[in-house]
């Protein structure tokens, strides 16, 4: 892949990880008694994916969102205004389990559960995000068993890429851009910290800025309700305005893979600064 389209400098996607009752539930069953755990969750569908709408529309930005099955279920209107708005929707599992804890059998049939689920909305489901970021043995041969076109999970490049000896191209992630680690609280466990826009922005910014001068791909990723919240959709507005300021080829997930099947592994730029 000699360069991205429309001339542009780097590559960006805003995802959005639809992680909602489903996230605690699928960390631990015991959940689904406890509505004040749950309520964390069911804040992203009511209140968050509509102001998110909002933005993404404001700057002509067209994401991607990961969307659990059941949650799917439990929440169709938010699923329904995603796609009517023309945004991707990807697959994340159908009751939010790690692939790991489960067999071979199980494994499978959340995977074509959670297919049935989306497309039954009539999304074009083509790739798909681990509830965990993690893959079991079987995870690839099943992916591609379905027809999927690409994974994106694994942390191991900043640009996409053709997993070896499958028929799917991988469109690498990164703990540093997604919102989980600087903003979840959890008072199930209370371990977790709460950061500030700021003090994220100064994380986040400075990662964008050398992606975007090695002319790599930069995977935003976030959750509803997390980053749904006042204070944070200002957050998110300033990401959207410096990315689609700063000469990105801002594209949902597949449009990024499709690209990267079409015409091959990108080469980095590695003379000069980074930003």
């Amino acid at each position: 892949m000699t360069a991205w389209p429309k001339g542009r400098r780097y590559a960006a996607t805003f995802s959005f990880d639809f992680d909602a009752e489903e996230l605690w539930i699928g960390e631990n069953p015991a959940n689904a008694d406890s509505p004040g755990v749950l309520s964390q969750g069911a804040y992203g569908p009511k209140v968050g994916v509509p102001l998110i709408l909002d933005l993404l529309r404001k700057y002509g930005v067209t994401a991607t969102f990961y969307i659990p099955g059941k949650d799917a279920l439990r929440h169709p209107d938010a699923v329904r205004a995603i796609i009517a708005e023309g945004h991707e929707v990807a697959h994340h599992g159908h009751s939010h389990t790690n692939p790991t804890q489960l067999d071979f059998e199980e494994e499978r049939a959340e995977l074509y559960a959670g297919l049935e689920t989306l497309r039954g909305f009539g999304a074009e489901v083509t790739g798909y995000r681990s509830p965990s970021w993690e893959f079991t043995p079987h995870t690839l041969d099943l992916l591609e068993e379905a027809g999927l076109r690409y994974s994106s999970n694994l942390l191991d490049h900043i640009v996409p890429y053709l997993h070896p000896d499958h028929d799917l191209v991988e469109v690498p992630v990164s703990w540093i851009l997604d919102d989980a680690p600087h903003f979840w609280f959890a008072n199930d466990t209370w371990e977790k910290t709460i950061r500030s826009p700021k003090e994220t922005l100064d994380v986040w910014l400075p990662e964008i800025d050398g992606i975007a001068a090695l002319g790599g791909h930069v995977m935003l990723t976030f959750h509803p309700f997390l980053t749904g919240r006042p204070s944070r959709l200002a957050f998110l507005e300033t990401l959207l305005a410096h990315v689609t300021s700063t000469g990105a080829w801002v594209a949902p997930t597949r449009e990024i893979a499709e690209h990267a099947r079409e015409h091959g592994p990108l080469e980095l730029r590695r003379t000069g600064a980074v930003a």
